[in-house]
């Protein structure tokens, strides 16, 4: 059985900010979600560094995007996602092969906006 877990790691902030770590060890899934709001015409980015040991951190650059694409491409992996000029959200997931036991997010800001993040979890039970 499978049971699945979400938690808000970044609470509309309006700067540059980086998440506290957050144990993702055992989780079969990691999706990541950020939202921009109160936008005047920035742009917010979210990207994370990922961890095996709890100390040291390098950046994760296999999240996969949900841009749309046809059946003849493969996924799109990015090392961050950005919201330009919107009030919107993105959703970004983990490449699933991919097993790290620490996440840290972080959102950047250019301008203005403010921006939250979510953690959503699947884990087997």
């Amino acid at each position: 059985m499978k049971t699945y877990t979400g938690q808000k790691i970044i609470d509309a902030v309006t700067v540059t900010t980086t998440s506290s770590a957050v144990s993702i060890r055992g989780a079969t899934k990691v999706m990541l979600v950020g939202q921009r709001s109160a936008d005047a015409g920035g742009t917010t980015a979210f990207s994370a560094t990922v961890s095996v040991d709890g100390v040291n951190y390098v950046a994760y650059n296999k999240w996969i995007d949900n841009v749309t694409n046809s059946n003849v491409q493969t996924l799109t992996r990015v090392t961050s996602k950005a919201i330009a000029a919107a009030n919107g959200f993105i959703f970004l997931t983990m490449s699933p092969e991919d097993t790290f036991a620490w996440i840290k997010v972080t959102v950047t800001e250019t301008a203005d906006g403010t921006h939250s993040a979510w953690l959503y979890l699947e884990n087997e039970a």
